[in-house]
């Protein structure tokens, strides 16, 4: 899958929090690009960086404690870093939008929900209150709520819909990448495929690229067309969604997959993944994941991994696809 256009690139990003007892390395060293109109999904368990990742993007890391040590992220060829506060205002919104994890938390419990997209628009895009007015209903139109809900406050909406009024919130302005934080976590199936369905709609209609955080491998398949795979604070694999699912190379991608029950081998026992993400203060020399891996060698204790290309879009961080590094991983031993 190529693609000529880059709307968002990230190079060796790395992010760490420096608190009184210690420091946390969040965000090790890691690239990736979103073109235009290209869903990836960033997939991991809790703790792996993929919120911080975001926040880095958005330049929103709380600092003090998080600091972005190196790393620069393009935006239309340009570093987002290098802009002014005004600047980067400007862009929050308008160009690049996030919808946060929580929509409870995030919906200001006093004003209508209206009155919440309308001051999005009136914000970036130099409108009249009454046209405000007018983009908010069809924005809430747009994800699925009569516009005749306008009025009331988020408490008078369900958890679902409040992440619509989120989503809505988020492409107010039609902005050129949407990040979605977990956008169906806490919501039951039935309104987590309504959301999607949201989603889904958005990105056919305004060609939106997006970043999709989840853990959910369901919501991946549904809604991504690349996938990466993050591990304390790396990506330990990047592919398109087929790469990844039908070809999967990581040790910890197929400790993923193993965990997750299949329809079609109902007796078969779910294989989860020993141990626990090491503690990001304290991360493990070497291959991140060497100890919790059934294919781990004493050089896995010492040597970090480089990317190993499969194709120009599929690249595992793993030693045994290194040749001579002594790490036995062979081709069908992985699924």
């Amino acid at each position: 899958m190529e693609h000529e256009i880059s709307e968002l690139k990230v190079e060796n990003l790395v992010v760490r929090y420096d608190t009184e007892d210690s420091i946390v390395h969040a965000v090790n060293d890691v690239s990736f690009e979103v073109p235009k109109s290209i869903t990836m999904g960033l997939v991991g368990e809790t703790g792996a960086g993929k919120t911080t990742t975001a926040l880095a993007i958005m330049r929103l890391l709380p600092d003090p404690p998080a600091k972005m040590i190196s790393g620069k992220i393009m935006f239309n060829g340009e570093d987002i870093n290098s802009y002014s506060e005004v600047k980067m205002d400007a862009t929050r919104g308008q160009e690049i939008s996030m919808v946060f994890q929580d929509p409870m938390s995030s919906l200001n419990p006093v004003m209508t929900v209206g009155d919440q997209i309308a001051e999005v628009i009136m914000l970036h895009q130099n409108k009249s209150k009454k046209e405000a007015a007018l983009g908010a209903e069809e924005m809430l139109r747009m994800v699925g709520i009569s516009s005749d809900r306008a009025n009331e406050y988020p408490h008078q909406f369900s958890g679902g819909m409040k992440q619509r009024v989120m989503i809505a919130i988020a492409l107010a302005c039609n902005p050129k990448i949407l990040i979605a934080d977990e956008p169906t976590t806490a919501l039951d199936v039935t309104i987590q495929a309504q959301v999607l369905s949201v989603m889904k709609d958005i990105k056919k209609k305004y060609d939106t690229a997006m970043i999709l955080i989840t853990h959910d491998l369901g919501v991946v398949a549904d809604i991504c067309d690349t996938v990466a795979i993050m591990y304390a604070g790396r990506i330990i694999e990047f592919g398109t969604i087929e790469e990844i699912f039908d070809d999967y190379k990581h040790p910890y991608t197929k400790g993923l997959f193993g965990s997750l029950p299949n329809l079609e081998r109902r007796n078969e026992k779910l294989k989860p993944i020993k141990g626990i993400m090491p503690d990001p203060s304290d991360l493990p020399a070497g291959c991140h994941f060497h100890p919790r891996c059934e294919y781990a060698s004493e050089i896995c204790k010492t040597m970090v991994p480089e990317r190993i290309y499969f194709s120009k879009t599929h690249y595992v961080e793993c030693l045994g696809y290194k040749k001579g590094s002594g790490v036995e991983i062979k081709g069908g031993d992985i699924k």
